[in-house]
This record gives structure tokens, sequence and C-alpha cells, in this order.
């Protein structure tokens, strides 16, 4: 299946009921993509900017733990539930080099999703012909 646009990909779009494994992603660079952002500047709720980074990536850390909590707590007692795995098996796992080298890529992904908003902030500081304000924006869109 050819992914048209991100939208597609991230499922965002209303009625979606597409899986991740109904899409091929093998062409997408998701660490590099982590630091896209819209047009404009961000949005800001405190005075501090520190105080601003730490709670986006406090808050992009607990969304991403409390989704695999979730999953891993699916996984665990339907696999326990039919005899499959007790818990005791998984406490002493211990990955191939395989394994290990596919959790790898998976922790710099992750890092690079929670470490976003730094990303975007040195795109901002790189490239300041992008920080459009809100209003710019506004207009940009009202005179299409």
């Amino acid at each position: 299946m050819e992914i048209k646009n991100i939208q597609e990909l991230s499922g965002s779009q209303s009625g979606n009921d597409k899986k991740m494994s109904d899409f091929d992603t093998s062409g997408i660079n998701d660490i590099l993509m982590a630091g896209d952002k819209p047009k404009g500047g961000r949005p800001y709720f405190f005075n501090d900017p520190m105080v601003e980074r730490v709670l986006n990536i406090t808050m992009a850390v607990a969304t991403e733990l409390a989704v695999a909590r979730e999953r891993i707590d699916t996984l665990e007692r339907l696999l326990e539930g039919k005899g499959i795995i007790t818990p005791e098996e998984i406490e002493n796992f211990i990955p191939s080099p395989i394994q290990a080298d596919e959790r790898q890529l998976w922790h710099a992904r992750y890092a690079a999703r929670i470490l976003r908003i730094v990303q975007q902030e040195i795109d901002a500081v790189a490239h300041p012909e992008n920080n459009l304000d809100m209003q710019t924006i506004a207009d940009e869109i009202n005179e299409m």
C-alpha cells in the first residue's frame, strides 16, 4: 500500500481504521521526521522557555509510557491467561543480539520523538525565515 501523506500513516484522519501493518513504512525515516513542525511559532504557556521544554519532553515521555504500559499489560494478561508464558519467564528474558539491535533502533526513534521540541528550536534558530507568527500565517491562508 502506498502512503500518500503523513496523516495517512499516523491514522489521524477521522474514521481511519487501518493498522500500521497495512502500510509500507520502509522508506520513512521517522528519526528525521520527528523534528518536522508546522509553519508558525510554537505557542508557549510559561514565561520560562526552559520550563516549557521540560514540560513538553515530560508529556511526550508520559504519553509514550501510558500507551506502552497498556499494551504490555494486555499482552501479559493474554499470554498468561492462555498458559503460553509465565510472569517469571518475562522477568528472566534475555534478548538475542538481533533483538538487542532492534531495541536499540527503537530507543533512537523514541529519543527523537521525546526530544522533538529541542530539535524544532534548533531548526528555528538555523532557519529564522520559517518562523512566521500566527497572524502572518492566517493572512496567507486568507489570501489563498
